[in-house]
């Protein structure tokens, strides 16, 4: 089995940053792309970010010059710097990978959401 561990947000003021980590751990062959979603009340979940294994980086138009996406491969580690945060980017921020695990199946998984929230 595989496990994403999310870590990093909060309650910050507009304007301010915050940093999410998303560590997978557990039966892992090859994490291939690595990618940040988002969700806000009444919204569908949106794609923020990507990082592929190539290192190729995409970002939704709404968070483009704000938000920085990293991966740390020795570590299995993603990242998401957010800067000049507003209140519309407050959702739950979900972290997801695809992934070879030891059986080499190619599996899709999710991390458990963490709450993200900009006050005004």
């Amino acid at each position: 089995q595989v496990q994403l561990a999310e870590s990093g947000g909060g309650l910050v003021q507009a304007g301010g940053s915050l940093r999410l980590s998303c560590k997978a751990s557990g039966t892992i062959f090859k994490i291939d792309d690595m990618s940040w979603y988002r969700q806000a009340p009444g919204k569908q979940r949106e794609l923020v970010a990507d990082i592929t294994s190539g290192g190729r980086i995409s970002y939704a138009d709404s968070v483009k010059g704000r938000f920085t996406i990293s991966r740390d491969f020795p570590k299995n580690t993603v990242y998401l710097q957010m800067n000049s945060l507003k209140p519309e980017d407050t959702a739950v921020y979900y972290c997801n990978t695809d992934l070879i695990d030891l059986q080499f199946r190619r599996e899709n998984y999710w991390g458990q959401g963490t709450q993200v929230t900009v006050s005004s």
